[in-house]
């Protein structure tokens, strides 16, 4: 066995927050670096590895002489950092975004304080794991990952040890942690002779990791001793002590070839894609919130000088610390969600203090005539494509003499809406906005004008009916029974749909070992199916029904000029022990389910288990009696799980099992236990019925014009020296999107990030004529590129890595 080898990986695994608070964690991370110390300066061949920027500087801001120890440490080589993240995230649910902004703020870190950077990936307790990380990691300067979960159990694969790759071709060399990343005992005979099991050709190493974990702790004397002790067996395996880089830089220096994996890891815990729907929303918001206010104050400071916000990144570390893996799986007790309630409080607080200084500026610099009957509003895009979408803003009393026109004077439909406020007469305007890429457009409320007569579209209380879709509700039970699209003579369901059905569902909080949710309970069945809004715009229909002493209203909006249909739910829930999910069966055959995942789509069975998708889906297929294709695509703001069965997409909008209970304990009947998800909850999505595929229908840039709104703003007429109408960037091709633009994180050059929607490789023409700038660049399938642009306008643009640093 002594030609085989072990590497010993020293480890203390460390949850900030599951079972306590992070002010628990916060301690613990001090116990755990000390007792971490002391075994390095008791043994001087003792290795530690450890990740996690957060817990580093939490170490640096409250006790500095154990932050120069450790510095010391890593110098030495014995303290190896892994993971260049933030913190071990949750791997399914962040955005794309958010897992850039994890290397890239973990990466700065490591490399300021400590003169190194991480170079393998670290997320040994996460739940399963994106497909498109591989890309993420290696341009994050990471071209090696470590986990454990899914194990054999959920997941086939070769071997512990095989190339990962993701759909631009970027490949990271991986490993699956054996059995579990820490150990429980202090002799640790029977975890090595587990490991040394795992040992298969043609690869003669193998990782075992050690020490106390998941509250901390790490590895303890007589841990040591025994490996010491258990290196003198000639049937073990050669057991030193090690780290994940050196594993690796061991394993690559034999050339051995190894499989490839080309798909996400999954699944393990289904139910965290779904659990706590308060975190998922308060995640999603501090996301787009904070990409919205970086883009237009990229725009702002270019323009007016406004200076860019320097607390964006504070807010970023408050969310990124929120997709702890414990926290946005929605796994943690109770209090823990109070925390993190605060924590994206102060990270949307930032995000629309920042936002709010960039259109303020911009507007406040646009030439604007003074006319004592004229009041403008404002609009910004904050899309690097044009937008027409429905916008609706608070206003003073709209009168019957008024009018909204654009900058030109042509008159734009407007409707009067339900006000959030019910004193001081005052309305809200709904209009379709018709905006340019990464821009802004001036409407105008202009009065002692004759408005235009608008017939609105066909609608009762149990039908809407626009030049494209007709749409129609059963009186009694207030599902959809059809929705018939005119202009392809199609009907898009083949029974009901918009149905909120309740399933049984008795599993843990992490639904541990379950694969999909379909032991129906019953149905909401309408009480109330009511036409709520009529006009020039939209129509919306309410339907209101109720489940036990739950309630359900949904609010379908369908536009004159638009051709989807906008949905407004609120939930007051006060079941237990069960889900809700939302059906709808598309018309179609030989279907493909299609869900979005980080910066990127994957295609999965239609097979009714439960999966993660971020904010859309999309089922697909072909149309029985042509052979054509059609599809539906669903777009939501706050939700992440989903299912196919057939036909039949689903769309999970909560569950309500005991906060942390984890199997195999059995609640006590007559215990009591606070439960997930109970009270009000409000989400929207929107339904998208296409010919063809969702990549002609633009579903991602629904989706993303659902989750980042444009911002209207009512002004005043002052002079300035900006047009009433501007674009600031602008992408020739429908199929690369830019998702961030931010200033650089070493000076004051703007940084842009694109990527490519559809799985087409692409040349891309990247237009920025505010800055004289024209960025051209092929992009692979799926691909990530990140531009920085230099203040300095005599420098070319250069591509960097998502670290912002020189490839």
């Amino acid at each position: 066995m002594k030609e085989k080898t072990l590497h010993m990986i020293g480890n203390a695994h460390l949850d900030p927050v599951w079972l306590w608070q992070w002010q628990e964690g916060f301690q613990e991370t001090k116990a755990t670096f000390r007792s971490a110390l002391d075994r390095l300066n008791e043994y001087e061949d003792f290795v530690f590895t450890s990740s996690s920027a957060v817990m580093y500087e939490w170490v640096e801001k409250n006790d500095p002489n154990m932050f120069e120890e450790i510095k010391e440490k890593i110098q030495e080589g014995r303290w190896v950092i892994c993971g260049g993240w933030w913190l071990q995230p949750d791997c399914n649910i962040p955005s794309g975004e958010s897992f850039v902004r994890q290397g890239l703020y973990g990466q700065h870190y490591f490399k300021e304080k400590f003169g190194v950077t991480a170079t393998v990936g670290y997320n040994v307790d996460s739940f399963g794991h994106s497909g498109m990380l591989p890309q993420i990691l290696q341009k994050s300067g990471m071209d090696h990952y470590v986990f454990m979960r899914p194990g054999p159990h959920e997941k086939g694969l070769p071997g512990r040890l095989f190339w990962w790759e993701s759909d631009d071709g970027s490949r990271v060399m991986t490993f699956q942690i054996p059995f579990e990343y820490t150990t429980w005992g202090q002799d640790l005979e029977n975890h090595v002779r587990r490991c040394s099991t795992e040992l298969k050709e043609p690869v003669n190493e193998l990782m075992s990791f050690y020490g106390v974990g998941n509250h901390g702790g790490g590895p303890t004397k007589e841990n040591i001793e025994s490996l010491k002790r258990l290196n003198k067996e000639e049937d073990l395996p050669n057991l030193v002590f090690s780290s994940p880089n050196q594993f690796f830089e061991d394993v690559k220096k034999k050339e051995i070839a190894l499989p490839t994996v080309h798909h996400d890891l999954q699944n393990h815990a289904k139910g965290c894609y779904s659990v706590h729907s308060g975190i998922k929303k308060w995640n999603r918001e501090a996301e787009n919130m904070l990409a919205k206010a970086e883009k237009l104050s990229v725009v702002a400071e270019a323009t007016t000088g406004q200076p860019y916000p320097d607390d964006f990144k504070q807010a970023w570390k408050n969310v990124m610390f929120n997709q702890f893996h414990d926290i946005l799986a929605g796994t943690s007790i109770e209090d823990a969600y109070e925390d993190a309630r605060n924590m994206h409080g102060e990270a949307m607080t930032i995000a629309e203090r920042g936002l709010n200084y960039a259109v303020q500026s911009l507007a406040w610099n646009i030439q604007i005539e003074q006319d004592e009957d004229m009041l403008p509003i404002v609009v910004f895009n904050p899309h690097s494509w044009d937008v027409e979408t429905n916008v609706e803003v608070e206003f003073k009393r709209f009168k019957e003499d008024q009018i909204l026109t654009d900058e030109t004077g042509q008159e734009v439909p407007v409707q009067v809406v339900q006000s959030q406020a019910t004193a001081n007469g005052r309305n809200r305007l709904s209009f379709i906005a018709k905006l340019p890429a990464m821009g802004y457009r001036v409407y105008k409320v202009v009065s002692n004008s004759k408005p235009k007569q608008v017939e609105p579209i066909k609608a009762n209380d149990y039908s809407l009916e626009n030049n494209r879709f007709q749409l129609e509700f059963d009186p009694n039970s207030g599902f959809i029974t059809s929705l018939y699209d005119k202009q392809k003579q199609y009907e898009v369901f083949t029974g009901d749909a918009a149905k909120p059905v309740v399933i049984h569902d008795t599993s843990d909080t992490w639904s541990h070992d379950v694969v999909r949710y379909n032991d129906v309970a019953g149905e909401f069945k309408a009480t109330s199916i009511k036409r709520i809004e009529h006009g020039p715009i939209k129509s919306v229909i309410r339907v209101i029904s109720e489940y036990g002493t739950s309630k359900m209203v949904q609010e379908f909006a369908m536009y004159k000029d638009l051709d989807h249909i906008d949905v407004n739910v609120t939930v007051d829930w006060r079941e237990k022990f069960k889900v809700l999910k939302l059906k709808y069966p598309v018309n179609v055959v030989h279907r493909k389910a299609t869900y979005e995942i980080p910066y990127g789509h994957i295609i999965r069975e239609a097979n009714g288990e439960e999966q993660v998708g971020q904010a859309w889906i999309d089922v697909s297929g072909t149309v029985k009696e042509t052979g054509g294709r059609y599809g539906l695509s669903i777009a939501n703001d706050a939700k992440y799980s989903y299912d196919v069965e057939g036909n039949v997409l689903s769309l999970t909008v909560l569950r309500s099992p005991i906060y942390a209970h984890h199997d195999p304990l059995i609640p006590d009947p007559d215990g009591h236990y606070s439960f997930i998800d109970q009270g009000i909850q409000q989400f929207r999505y929107t339904l998208l019925p296409h010919e063809d595929s969702w990549e002609e229908a633009q579903t991602v840039k629904h989706a993303a014009v659902l989750n980042q709104r444009p911002v209207a703003l009512i002004e005043t007429y002052h002079k300035g020296s900006l047009p009433q109408k501007d674009s600031y960037v602008a992408i020739e091709q429908d199929n690369v999107i830019i998702s961030a633009m931010k200033q650089a994180e070493d000076n004051d050059d703007i940084i842009i990030r694109c990527y490519e929607t559809n799985r087409v490789a692409t040349e891309a023409t990247i237009r920025l004529p505010k800055w004289d700038r024209i960025i051209t660049a092929s992009f692979q399938p799926c691909e990530i590129k990140t531009f920085r642009i230099p203040k300095d306008t005599s420098k070319p643009v250069m591509e960097t890595n998502l670290l912002e640093w020189e490839m």
